[in-house]
């Protein structure tokens, strides 16, 4: 029984984990896009 919970919590675990990435990793393709286009407006 004692696997079961272990396994069931690293399945939880490996889920948030996941989420938190593509959310990471969207939030750096969003700031990509924001700098990209205020490059053409003459800002560095």
């Amino acid at each position: 029984m004692m696997i079961y919970m272990l396994a069931a919590a690293m399945t939880v675990a490996m889920l948030i984990a996941t989420a938190f990435g593509i959310s990471q990793e969207a939030e750096k393709v969003r700031f990509q896009e924001k700098n990209a286009r205020t490059k053409g407006f003459g800002r560095i």
